[in-house]
C-alpha cells in the first residue's frame, strides 16, 4: 500500500482519540468506585467487574444489530452514535452522584456500541484483504499511542481531584464526535448494502450464522478467548498495581504509556513485516504465546522495577487482534463485512461478559482477608490458562487459519 487512504487517516485519527480518551480515565477509575461504593480496594475491584460486566452484557446483545445496521444503512450514521455516546458516557461518570450512574453510564455505551467495530468495517471496505493486516495493525498502533498519551494526562490530571479526568475525557470525545460529523465519509456504497435481518441481528443468530462460513467458527473461537484472557489488563491492572505494588494514579498512568509506547511501536514495525513473511496464523500464534509468557512472569513479579521489565514484553502480543481481524474479513463478501464485524463483535462482547466474573472475583478474593493466602497475580495465571486454550485450538486448526491468512 504505498499510501493511505484520506477515510482511512480519518478513522485512524478517531480512533487515537477514542483511546486517549479511554486512556485518561484509567489511572483515577478505581478511586472513583472507592469514593461512590465506600469500598476497600478489595470491595473496588469487585465494583469495578461489574461495571465492565454492565458495558460488556449489552455490547453483546446489540453488537450484532449495529453490524448488521451498518450493512444496511451504511458505516457512517453507525460510527456517528457510537462516538457521541462515548461523550455521554464520560460525562455521565464525570458528575456521577453514585454507583448507579456509572453503570447507566456503561450500559448506555454497551447499547451503542464500541467505534472499533464499524471503523474496522469500514476499512474492509477500503482496502484489499492482503492489505488488511497492515491497516488494522495501524489501528493497534493508534490505539498504542492513545494509551501513552491518555494515561499520562489522566495522571496529572487526577492529582488536582479523581473527577477532572472524567471531565477531559467527555469533552475530548465531544470534539472527535462534532469533527466526524464533517469529516466521516461513507465508505460503503448503496448497491453493496443488503436488507436488514432481524433473525442475524441479534447475538444467537450472527453466531450461528458464522457455522455456514467454511473454516471460521475456529478463528472466531480463539479472537472470544484472546479476548477474554487479554481483557486481564484493563480490568485488573489499576487494582493489581495499587495493590501489588502501592501505584499512585501518576506511576500507573506512566505503567500504562510504557506499554502503550511499546504497542505501537509493534504494530507500526513488528506486526507488518511478521505477517508478511510468516503469514497472518503465524503472527498469531507468535503473539499469543507472548502474551502467556508475559501473563506468568506478571504472575510472579515481585517489585515495580520487575513489573516494569516485563511490560517490554507485553507489547508482542499486539499481534493477535490484527491478525485474527484480518483473518476473518477474508471469510467475508462485500455486504456482509459489517456483520463480520458483528459476529466478531458479539465474540469480543462475550469474552467482556465473562471476563469480570473471572478476573475481578478472583483477583478481590486473593487480597481480601478470606483467602488462605495472599496471591496478587492470581488473575494473571487465570488468563495463562485461557490463552494456553485459545493457543492450541488455533494450532489444531491450522489447516483452516493458513487458508484464512492468505
Amino acid at each position: 500500500m504505498t499510501s493511505i487512504h484520506p477515510q482511512i487517516r480519518f478513522l485512524l485519527f478517531t480512533l487515537l482519540v477514542n483511546a486517549i480518551s479511554f486512556g485518561i480515565i484509567v489511572p483515577v477509575t478505581p478511586n472513583l468506585v472507592m469514593e461512590l461504593g465506600h469500598a476497600d480496594a478489595a470491595g473496588a475491584s469487585a465494583i469495578g467487574g461489574l461495571l465492565a460486566l454492565s458495558y460488556a452484557v449489552f455490547q453483546f446483545i446489540f453488537g450484532p444489530l449495529m453490524g448488521n445496521l451498518s450493512d444496511s444503512i451504511g458505516r457512517r450514521p453507525v460510527l456517528l452514535a457510537s462516538l457521541a455516546s462515548l461523550a455521554i458516557d464520560f460525562l455521565v461518570m464525570a458528575v456521577a452522584p453514585s454507583l448507579f450512574w456509572l453503570f447507566l453510564a456503561r450500559i448506555l455505551t454497551g447499547i451503542a456500541g464500541a467505534s472499533n467495530a464499524p471503523a474496522q468495517s469500514a476499512i474492509a471496505d477500503l482496502v484489499t484483504p492482503d492489505e488488511r493486516a497492515r491497516v488494522f495493525a495501524m489501528l493497534g498502533a493508534a490505539f498504542g499511542i492513545g494509551f501513552v498519551i491518555g494515561p499520562a494526562i489522566g495522571g496529572i490530571l487526577g492529582e488536582f481531584g479523581h473527577r477532572v479526568p472524567f471531565y477531559a475525557a467527555g469533552l475530548l470525545a465531544a470534539f472527535n464526535f462534532a469533527w466526524g460529523v464533517s469529516a466521516c465519509k461513507e465508505t460503503l456504497p448503496q448497491d453493496k448494502r443488503r436488507a436488514f435481518s432481524w433473525q442475524r441481528a441479534n447475538p444467537f443468530g450472527a453466531l450461528s450464522h458464522a457455522r455456514v462460513i467454511p473454516g471460521i467458527l475456529p478463528i472466531v473461537g480463539v479472537y472470544f478467548l484472546w479476548q477474554l484472557a487479554s481483557l486481564v489488563y484493563p480490568l485488573i491492572w489499576p487494582y493489581f498495581s495499587k495493590a501489588a505494588y502501592g501505584w499512585s494514579p501518576g506511576m500507573i498512568g506512566l505503567s500504562l504509556a510504557q506499554i502503550g509506547i511499546g504497542m505501537a511501536l509493534v504494530n507500526l514495525f513488528v506486526t507488518p513485516k511478521v505477517v508478511a513473511r510468516y503469514g497472518e496464523y503465524r503472527a498469531a500464534l507468535i503473539g499469543i504465546g507472548c502474551g502467556m509468557t508475559t501473563f506468568l512472569a506478571y504472575a510472579v513479579a515481585p517489585n515495580t522495577a520487575w513489573a516494569l521489565a516485563i511490560g517490554c514484553l507485553m507489547p508482542f502480543q499486539s499481534m493477535v487482534h490484527p491478525a485474527l481481524t484480518a483473518m476473518m474479513t477474508r471469510a467475508a463478501t462485500a455486504d456482509s463485512q459489517g456483520e463480520m464485524q458483528g459476529i466478531a463483535s458479539s465474540a469480543m462482547a462475550l469474552g467482556s461478559v465473562l471476563a469480570p466474573m473471572l478476573f475481578n472475583p478472583v483477583h478481590a478474593y486473593f487480597i481480601s482477608s478470606r483467602a488462605p493466602f495472599r496471591f496478587d497475580g492470581a488473575p494473571m495465571i487465570a488468563a495463562t490458562v485461557v490463552a494456553l486454550i485459545a493457543l492450541m485450538i488455533l494450532s489444531f486448526s491450522a489447516r483452516s487459519a493458513v487458508r484464512l491468512s492468505k
